[in-house]
C-alpha cells in the first residue's frame, strides 16, 4: 500500500526528511506543510544578505515548491498551517492561510519540524524590535533599511547577534550592541570572549555589557543602567524557544528542558510521530542530560535519520556536542562541548589548558595567532570542551577536537594525531598536537599550572609571580606585582628568587613551561600560569563603554 507521510515544517530538518524519504520510497505520498512563504531557504545566510555580502535574495532560496515537485515529486504547501493533530484518527487539521479554508490530511507517519520562535521580552515599544528567522523577517528588515537609518541597535551578543552587528557595520550604520551578561558570546568563557569584544570596539561598535533594554522609543533605546542609545533600526537576537505548541496540544510528551522528547530513533511518545530540529531536546554528549541545541547541522542530520527510521532502517543518533563557529570582524570564533563556567557550576573536576599558537609556521608569510582552550576531566583525561579564537585555521582545529571527542579520544591522545602538514597550512607540531603535549605534561605532573582567575588568590596566599619574558616585553605590559627574571637568567639569578611558591609566566605559556621544569629541578616549588600573559590579559581586561573611546 502507498504510504502517506506528512512533514510539518519545510526548512532544514523538515526538507531533509522529505527528500530522504523520497529517495527511500518512490511510491509514497509525501506532503510538506510550511506556515511561512518559503521552504528550503538558507536561514544561516540571512544576516549576510542583510549586510549586502550576499547580494541576491534569490541565492537564499535553495529550492522552491515547484522545483521540489519536479525533482522529488513532493507536495509542498507554503502559507499552510498545521492547526492540530488527531492522533487517534492519524490526521492533521490543515489551514490555508490565504483563504482560511480548513481540511484534514491523513498520515501513516508524521514528522514534526516546527523549529523555534524568537524570544521577545515585553517592553514599551517592543513591537519595533525585528528578528531574523526566515525570509519574511529579512524582507521586513530590508524594507526598513531602505529608508537609510543611521544608527542600529542589536540586542543580544550571541553568535547570531554578532553576525548581525558585523553586517550592519558593513552597511555603514553606527551600531550599539547590548548584552545582559558581562561578556559577549556567553557560551564562551570570559578570557576567550574578551578579544572578540575588543575587536568589536576597535571596529566602531558601542558594546554595552551587563545591561538590558527596558524601552524602545521612536529612534532611541533606554537601558537598565539609565543610559540611552540611538536606535533608528532595532534587531533582537536574545535567543529562541522551541515551538512545541502543536505537540503539546496533541498530548505529545515534552521534556524537562521544554523541547519535544524523542527516543534514540527520534520517535516521540506517539509511535507514529517523529520530531527533529530546534523544537526537540538532544542528548548532551558530555553530561548525558537533555539539552536544547538550535543548530542547522543537527537539524539536517536528524531529518535524514528520522526518514531512515520511518523507512525501517537502522539508525544511530549520536549525542550532541553543540559544535559552532562564527566570523566577526576578521576573527573566527568556534567552540565544541561544555565551557569552564558550566563545568565549575556542576562541580566537575577539570583541567584547563590555554595555548596561543600560530595558524601555520611563522617563517611562511601570513601566519595568524589564535587562542585555544581545552577543558579536560582531571581524573579520566576525557575531553569535555574546547574553544578557539583567531584568524585562519581556527575552524579546522575545533573540528579536529570535536571529531576526537566523538571518537572518545583522550586529551593526551591529541599529541599522537597524524595531521596534514605543510608550512602554509600548519606546523610540524600542529596546534592540536601541542594541546596534547601540554595535557600530558600536566597529567604526568611535569608542569603544574594555575589559571588566570586563580592568580589573585594564589598571590594573596603568599606565592610570588615571576615574569620570565624579556625586559622589553615586561616594559610593554606586565601583571601587577610580578618580578622580572628572564628565562635565560634564571640559573644565574636563582639566589634572587624569594622563598616559597613561585608562579612563573611568559607571553603564552611555552617559556613558562621551560622555567617551571628548570625550577623544579633546582628544588623549587613552581607552577606555570596557564596561557601566560595573553590569557591573563584577555580575562581581566574590561570593555570601556564611553562613546569617545569607541571607534
Amino acid at each position: 500500500m502507498t504510504k502517506r507521510y506528512i512533514i510539518i515544517g519545510g526548512v532544514a530538518g523538515g526538507m531533509s526528511a522529505a527528500t530522504r524519504l523520497r529517495r527511500l520510497d518512490e511510491h509514497a505520498q509525501i506532503t510538506v506543510l510550511e506556515r511561512g512563504g518559503h521552504v528550503s531557504f538558507a536561514n544561516c545566510g540571512l544576516p549576510y544578505y542583510l549586510g549586502g555580502v550576499i547580494e541576491e535574495r534569490g541565492d537564499l532560496l535553495l529550492q522552491t515548491p515547484d522545483s521540489l515537485r519536479h525533482r522529488f515529486d513532493l507536495d509542498v504547501r507554503v502559507r499552510t498551517e498545521a492547526v492540530s493533530i488527531d492522533r487517534d484518527a492519524k490526521t492533521v487539521r490543515v489551514r490555508e492561510l490565504a483563504s482560511g479554508a480548513e481540511y484534514d490530511e491523513p498520515y501513516d507517519a508524521l514528522v514534526l519540524s516546527p523549529g523555534a520562535t524568537p524570544i521577545r521580552p515585553p517592553m514599551p515599544g517592543g513591537e519595533r524590535m525585528l528578528t531574523l528567522r526566515d525570509i519574511d523577517d529579512v524582507d521586513a528588515a530590508m524594507a526598513q533599511l531602505e529608508v537609510a537609518p543611521r544608527t542600529a541597535l542589536v540586542i543580544g551578543a550571541g553568535f547570531i547577534g554578532l553576525e548581525m552587528v558585523e553586517n550592519l557595520r558593513h552597511r555603514g550604520l553606527e551600531v550599539t550592541l547590548v548584552e545582559l551578561a558581562d561578556q559577549v558570546l556567553p557560551p564562551l568563557d570570559r578570557e576567550m570572549a574578551g578579544p572578540v569584544a575588543e575587536r568589536l570596539v576597535q571596529n566602531g561598535v558601542d558594546v554595552r555589557l551587563g545591561t538590558q533594554v527596558t524601552e524602545l522609543g521612536a529612534d532611541f533605546a533606554t537601558l537598565s543602567d539609565g543610559t540611552t542609545v540611538p536606535a533608528d533600526f532595532v534587531l533582537g537576537s536574545i535567543g529562541v524557544r522551541p515551538d512545541t505548541s502543536l505537540a503539546t496540544a496533541a498530548g505529545i510528551e515534552i521534556g524537562e528542558r521544554g523541547g519535544i522528547r524523542v527516543d534514540d530513533r527520534l520517535r516521540t511518545s506517539d509511535p507514529a510521530i517523529w520530531a527533529i530540529g530546534d523544537a526537540v531536546e538532544k542528548t548532551d554528549a558530555v553530561s548525558g542530560d537533555q539539552r536544547l541545541i538550535a543548530l542547522a547541522g543537527l537539524a539536517n542530520r536528524h531529518g535524514r535519520l528520522a526518514a531512515d527510521a520511518i523507512a525501517g532502517r537502522d539508525v544511530r543518533v549520536r549525542d550532541a556536542l553543540g559544535t559552532a563557529v562564527v566570523g566577526v570582524m576578521g576573527l573566527t570564533i568556534a567552540a565544541t562541548g561544555w565551557n569552564e563556567k558550566l563545568l565549575q557550576r556542576v562541580g566537575r573536576e577539570i583541567r584547563v589548558i590555554h595555548t596561543h599558537p600560530a595558524s601555520h609556521t611563522g617563517y611562511y608569510p601570513g601566519s595568524e595567532q589564535m587562542a585555544l582552550k581545552l577543558i579536560v576531566d582531571a581524573k579520566t583525561d576525557e575531553i569535555l570542551g574546547a574553544q578557539a579564537v583567531g584568524g585562519d585555521g581556527v575552524d579546522k582545529r575545533i573540528d579536529v577536537i570535536a571529531t576526537a571527542m566523538a571518537g572518545n579520544l583522550t586529551a593526551a591522545d591529541l599529541a599522537d594525531l597524524e595531521l596534514a602538514y605543510a608550512p602554509q597550512y600548519s606546523s610540524a607540531k600542529d596546534p592540536v598536537n601541542m594541546l596534547g603535549y601540554v595535557d600530558r605534561n600536566a597529567l604526568e605532573g611535569l608542569t603544574p599550572s594555575v589559571q588566570w582567575h586563580e592568580l589573585e588568590a594564589e598571590l594573596a596566599a603568599g606565592a610570588t609571580l615571576v615574569d620570565v619574558r624579556s625586559r622589553a616585553e615586561y616594559e610593554a605590559g606586565a601583571i601587577p606585582g610580578s618580578i622580572l627574571i628572564p628565562l635565560d637568567e634564571i640559573r644565574a639569578r636563582r639566589d634572587q628568587l624569594p622563598e616559597g611558591k613561585l608562579i612563573v609566566h611568559c607571553k603564552v605559556g611555552q617559556r613558562g613551561h621551560t622555567a617551571t621544569r628548570l625550577l623544579a629541578q633546582l628544588g623549587r616549588e613552581a607552577v606555570n600560569l596557564d596561557g601566560g600573559y595573553l590569557t591573563w590579559r584577555a580575562g581581566t581586561t574590561e570593555i570601556v563603554r564611553e562613546r569617545e573611546l569607541v571607534g
